[in-house]
């Protein structure tokens, strides 16, 4: 095939072959998009014949239709194509928007629940008239993924980022603590204890959080294999087990209500690395002013917590 062929390629044959990958028939992508059946098996037939090469494998009856391997490698293209669509929609919305229109924001709990109040009382401040949408995951790449699609013009994020189009800010180094039942052995040593003698422990954990991950690094790199007696993705539920006597937990401090009195917060020092929270934007996306603004009063509000800390 000729590469002036592919000049060919529509948006709505990536479109298509993204709904039939996903709904694995395409009936059920029809649906999805609003066409008819046969105008799916159309633009995919277009599609194919384009780029030379099979990309569904038909099986004919109950059975789901497949991507081929050159499907599966279009359809790599294809997301980012059609994501950065979405991110020039998202751009144009935001231009015309100006100073009065909407800033989406995306966190995860602990930094919705500790940096996020503040940050929002000093920005409702400056710009008043700005709508701020607020999306909440338990999953931070989640939140990655929707601002390089365009669906959020900031979030919170932690490293590390992959290839993804981001372009992102420190706001602070996060450090991790035990976290004891407060009638717990634990709780009465005077110094912290080793990450073999946390191991010991049954343990309360994130189920998906990538909080974990420098948490059980360490605990690899020191050769302990750690006791998970619970995992959950809830902050206050891991708390709660904890006050309940169900097990300990390593947890960055932001996640922890120190002044809760069930339980005792003890000091890891460097035993484990500080979790690195970001903000995030698009690299290649026009910022609105607003954007821009929120940015700058996330930078103030971490810098200030950092100095009183």
């Amino acid at each position: 095939m000729e590469s002036d062929s592919w000049l060919g390629v529509e948006l709505r044959h990536f479109a298509a072959l993204q709904a039939v990958a996903s709904e694995g028939s395409f009936g059920r992508a029809a649906e999805r998009l609003g066409y008819t059946q046969s105008a799916i098996s159309q633009q995919i037939q277009t599609l194919e014949r384009i780029v030379g090469e099979k990309l569904i494998e038909r099986p004919g009856g109950p059975r789901p239709v497949s991507l081929t391997e050159a499907g599966r490698l279009l359809l790599s293209h294809a997301d980012s194509i059609v994501a950065r669509l979405q991110a020039a929609q998202a751009d144009l919305q935001a231009l015309r928007s100006g100073e009065a229109g909407v800033l989406r924001v995306g966190t995860f709990q602990s930094a919705g629940a500790r940096l996020l109040p503040e940050i929002m009382r000093r920005f409702r401040d400056q710009w008043p008239q700005i709508e701020v949408m607020l999306e909440e995951r338990d999953s931070d790449a989640e939140l990655a993924t929707m601002v390089e699609r365009g669906e959020l013009d900031v979030a919170f994020v932690l490293p590390p980022f992959g290839d993804a189009p981001l372009e992102t800010i420190e706001l602070l180094r996060d450090p991790y603590v035990l976290v004891v039942a407060r009638n717990s052995e634990l709780a009465q040593v005077k110094s912290p204890p080793t990450l073999a003698r946390i191991a010991d422990e049954p343990l309360i954990g994130f189920r998906a959080c990538r909080s974990m991950d420098p948490f059980e690094s360490a605990l690899s790199a020191a050769g302990c294999e750690p006791k998970f007696a619970f995992r959950t993705d809830d902050n206050g539920t891991v708390q709660g087990l904890i006050a309940a006597g169900i097990g300990s937990a390593v947890m960055p401090r932001l996640t922890v209500d120190a002044s809760d009195p069930r339980i005792t917060v003890i000091e890891l020092g460097n035993r484990v690395p500080s979790r690195v929270i970001h903000i995030a934007r698009h690299r290649d996306r026009y910022h609105s002013p607003s954007a821009r603004a929120f940015v700058e009063t996330a930078l103030d509000v971490t810098a200030a917590d950092q100095l009183a800390a």
